[in-house]
This record gives structure tokens, sequence and C-alpha cells, in this order.
């Protein structure tokens, strides 16, 4: 790939899979819901040790794909047009932390952007939206499922994504979106080995440490 933005905006959708927001008690949104992530919280989910913290109580795991926008993004351009790549990746979150943040009506950036909590696989070029919709994704934790996911039970598809991100917040060439988890997060344990796939092809990789 010839060219590739630096990373700007990290933009994040919750509650984006029916039944993931059902499994941890969450009402269903009307309408995207979106949380940013810090630059600093991406680290390549590429064959190594990420760190993530040990006491600070459970952290999930949360497979998403995470689309790139390119350097020819101009506003209201078709969607296939807009991305130039597209990955797998992990929203960590501190799951007791943000449960504490929630209810006391705090933002959920110390549960959601800390240090690695957006670990990133190998980019690839955007297969377009309709290919998308139709492909399906899925994280292996020590060679067993943990999750899979399929984009077109997305309740706020790419365009929809996207339409509301530039009236709202604005997007530009190195934004990154990740477009909500589907079904099956729980906590990692360390030494969990984890392995992400578009179809069958692999992604990422990545081994948990919590010292």
């Amino acid at each position: 790939m010839a060219s590739q933005p630096s990373i700007q905006n990290i933009y994040c959708i919750g509650r984006n899979y029916r039944l993931h927001a059902l499994e941890l008690g969450n009402e269903v949104p009307e309408s995207p819901m979106v949380f940013t992530k810090p630059t600093h919280a991406v680290t390549p989910m590429n064959g190594g040790t990420i760190a993530i913290p040990g006491d600070a109580g459970e952290v999930h795991f949360e497979l998403e794909i995470v689309l790139r926008v390119g350097d020819g993004y101009k506003v209201g351009m078709p969607v296939d047009a807009i991305f130039d790549a597209m990955t797998l990746g992990l929203d960590l979150t501190l799951r007791d932390v943000q449960s504490k943040l929630k209810a006391k009506g705090h933002p959920w950036l110390a549960a959601k952007g800390f240090k690695h909590s957006a670990p990133i696989g190998e980019w690839i070029p955007f297969v377009g939206e309709e290919a998308l919709a139709a492909g399906e994704f899925k994280l292996l934790r020590s060679g067993e499922v943990a999750q899979i996911g399929y984009p077109k039970d997305m309740l706020f598809g790419v365009t929809e994504l996207v339409q509301h991100i530039e009236a709202s917040y604005g997007l530009g060439p190195g934004d990154l979106i990740f477009t909500g988890t589907p079904a099956g997060v729980a906590a990692l344990r360390d030494g969990d080995v984890l392995e992400s796939f578009w179809g069958s092809q692999r992604l990422g990789h990545c081994t948990i440490s919590m010292k």
C-alpha cells in the first residue's frame, strides 16, 4: 500500500450488536453510541506480548472490525472510496472500572483508553461495504473460539456510522473506526494467546501479560 496516513482520531462504536448489548445488561441504542480512545492506546497485534493492567479488576476482550480513512478522503464521498484499509482490533475494557464509572455517570476514558487498550492486526485493503457485510470474523483464545461476528448483524452499518461521525464530530485521513463487538466478550487471563481472523485469514496474534 503506497500511502499509510498516520493515526488521527480513534472513534469506537458501543453496543453495535444487539446480543452484545443484552449480554451486559445494557439498553440497545437507537443511534450510534460513539466514544474515543487516545492514539497511545494503539499497539500492534503482531505476535508479541501485550502488557495490560493486572490490578484493576477484569479486563475484557472485544474483537471488532477496524476501518481506516484514506488520504483521498473528502466529505460526502461514497463509503467504498473513504476507507483505504481494514483490520481487526481489540477494544480492551477494564470492566470493573467501567461499571463504577457508569454508576457515577462519569466518562469511560479510564476504562477504555488505557495504554495498549487498542491492539490492531495487519492492515489489508478495504473489501467494500457489500463484501464486508457478507463476511465473518472471529477471535481464538488459546486455540478455542471465543467470539464470532457477522457484520450483517451490526445495528448501524458502515454508511450510517460514517454519516453520523461526519456530521457530529468530523472525519479525516488517518481516522480509525472501531465498528463494535459481537456477543461473547469475557475476561482475559495472564498468558492468553489471542488470534484474530477475517474469514480464514489471520490478521493478528499476541500473548497477554497481566503481571
